[in-house]
């Protein structure tokens, strides 16, 4: 008698155990799920609101998710010209820009977009000023900046939505972590276009081999235990990312590069395609490509935001290096000049230590930040290498304009250069790759001493091969990709 009686005292106990704890999980999930369904119905009613204009007649809203949306990078470009795009299109429906870029106004920020890169707009758009920006700045994640930004993105994206309730959301700048808050809480089409992976297997890979990078510290790096501990945050954000990424209703990736880790990532075959951004091909067609027999001297212009992954103290000490192995009268005829935009204070902060890497090395450099267009266009006319340096960089439009521009281009290999940019055309070389200070060196000293004749054949080969970049290019693969969130 005892061991059935044990056996049903046992019972007994798990029963008491169980049924409060199922009862309890189920009460919790159905508050969740009312709370849920409140949030959805009160964002549906501001939604019904927001589609009304002054006739009283319903207009689709577009929004884009731009936060820094006033910044003069490719990513900027890519959404300017497709506002452009769908605007030519669409042209009665609404479009909004969520930016927090709030102490500027819009009409600033469109004179900054048609200086920049000599985009203008059709019709008006709307911007919705963000006041937490501040939540996905790198800065206040000095540890797990992954995760802290993509949950900061999250409080944005909030933010935005209550503001304004689209019909269409397009993550512009890849703040995947705001797909699924406008798609299930806000009943929205969404959309985005992935200029790089927030996180990618290669980034599992430097962690995983203990290799110091820009995003990998050496005191990470250099002790197996934090770097195992890494690999798995790493792991498990990985997964995170690509549920959220796959709540997105349509995805266009800027690159094969981005394409071969989002499909690895988000596995979303059905729904994915590249689209290259659009690159002012034309524009710099227009400079002349003149052949000239001499030179009074060489300038070395790389073009890009300062931003660490852009490796500039790169570019400084391999130009350094190439100095080293030159006369003082070929070293005065020779000029680095660094080119990009300054989004905040932390870049800005990074110019300072660029220009004191250039002191303490004794590199001239001259840095030209937040230049308008032409006066970037007339470097580039002038140029006679154009400079990249950044390690797996998802496309490279900058890339793109040096070679349009006529210089000879010298970018990273790997990445979007590797595999998309400085590819030959139709047999013949179109640039250089490199992937150190000293191999970089080489070959500018290669280029440099090539004869004129030489460097005017690859300048041409790189010109013909940019078309494939244009702005003309980028609208109808951008308007066939995005015709599914329309329908």
């Amino acid at each position: 008698m005892s061991g059935p009686l044990c056996l049903c005292g046992l019972l007994r106990m798990l029963t008491s155990l169980f049924i409060p704890t199922l009862v309890a999980s189920i009460s919790v999930s159905l508050l969740l799920f009312i709370i849920l369904l409140g949030v959805r119905l009160w964002i549906g009613r501001r939604k019904t609101s927001a589609q009304l204009g002054k006739d009283g007649k319903e207009q689709k809203v577009v929004a884009f998710f731009h936060p820094y949306c006033n910044a003069g990078g490719g990513g900027e470009r890519v959404l300017w010209c497709a506002l452009r795009a769908l605007q030519k299109r669409y042209k009665n429906a609404v479009y909004v820009v969520y930016t927090g870029d709030k102490d500027v106004s819009g009409e600033e920020i469109l004179n900054g977009a048609a200086g920049r890169f000599n985009i203008k707009l059709s019709y008006p758009v709307k911007f919705v000023f963000l006041e937490k920006r501040y939540l996905v700045e790198d800065r206040l994640y000095p540890h797990f900046t992954l995760l802290g930004q993509s949950l900061g993105s999250i409080l944005l994206g909030w933010e935005a939505l209550v503001k304004c309730v689209p019909d269409i959301y397009i993550d512009s700048m890849g703040y995947a972590f705001t797909l699924p808050l406008f798609k299930y809480l806000g009943g929205c089409r969404v959309g985005c276009y992935v200029h790089y992976p927030t996180i990618s297997t290669d980034m599992l890979s430097v962690v995983r081999d203990q290799s110091a990078r820009f995003n990998n510290a050496a005191y990470i790096s250099n002790n197996p235990v934090l770097s195992r501990l890494k690999l798995i945050y790493y792991i498990l954000f990985a997964l995170i990312y690509g549920w959220v990424g796959s709540c997105s209703d349509m995805i266009m990736v800027n690159s094969t590069w981005t394409f071969n880790h989002i499909l690895e990532l988000w596995k979303c075959s059905d729904r994915l395609s590249i689209v290259y951004p659009p690159c002012d091909v034309q524009t710099f067609l227009d400079i002349e490509l003149n052949q000239k027999q001499e030179r009074q001297g060489h300038s070395v212009v790389s073009i890009g935001q300062f931003r660490p992954e852009k490796d500039h103290k790169l570019q400084i000490r391999a130009f350094s290096t190439l100095l080293a192995k030159k006369s003082p009268e070929e070293r005065a005829n020779l000029k680095l000049i660094l080119v990009g935009g300054c989004r905040n204070k932390p870049d800005e902060l990074r110019v300072s230590e660029l220009k004191k890497l250039c002191a303490d090395l004794g590199v001239p450099v001259e840095f030209r930040v937040n230049i308008p267009f032409e006066e970037l266009k007339k470097l580039l006319g002038e140029a006679t290498i154009g400079l990249h340096t950044m390690w797996n960089e998802h496309f490279g439009i900058g890339v793109v304009e040096c070679m349009a521009a006529g210089t000879v281009i010298l970018a990273h290999n790997s990445g979007g250069p590797k595999l998309d940019i400085v590819v030959p055309y139709e047999g013949h070389d179109t640039g250089f790759l490199a992937d150190s200070e000293e191999s970089y060196a080489a070959a500018m000293d290669r280029i440099l001493s090539m004869s004129e004749d030489n460097r005017l054949r690859i300048r041409q080969n790189a010109r013909l091969s940019v078309s494939r970049f244009s702005d003309q290019e980028f609208e109808v693969n951008f308007l066939s990709a995005t015709e599914l969130l329309f329908k």
